[in-house]
């Protein structure tokens, strides 16, 4: 139990940092949160709990494809924003990501990467 109390107490102190950095600074927030911290505490906690390395490294592969439908609501988000509002740009956003990793998953089938 404890380990588990000490897995969300890091956690959660990384999600505190990327809003004060954003809170601060707009370029230090978006530097901050672009990197893959959340991964990287994933990587590290299934090490530290001995995982098997092929569900650490698939675990980054898949990672890595499923950024890639994400890209879009990050372009789309400003305009958005500055049309729409806060609520109404950030569900748009996630509609775009959803239908774009739809789209994506079917895209990369076609090359025997199954995402879904």
């Amino acid at each position: 139990m404890p380990w588990i109390v000490l897995k969300y107490l890091i956690t959660a102190a990384v999600v505190v940092l990327v809003s004060e950095a954003a809170a601060r600074s707009d370029r230090l927030g978006g530097l901050v949160a672009s990197l893959p911290l959340v991964t990287v505490l994933t990587l590290i906690w299934l090490h530290v709990e001995r995982q098997p390395q092929e569900k650490i490294a698939n675990h980054a592969w898949y990672t890595l494809w499923y950024v890639v439908p994400t890209l879009p609501m990050f372009a789309a988000f400003p305009w958005l924003l500055a049309r729409f509002g806060f609520w109404p740009a950030l569900g748009a956003g996630v509609a775009i990501t959803v239908a774009s990793l739809l789209l994506f998953a079917l895209l990369l089938k076609r090359f025997g990467i199954h995402l879904l």
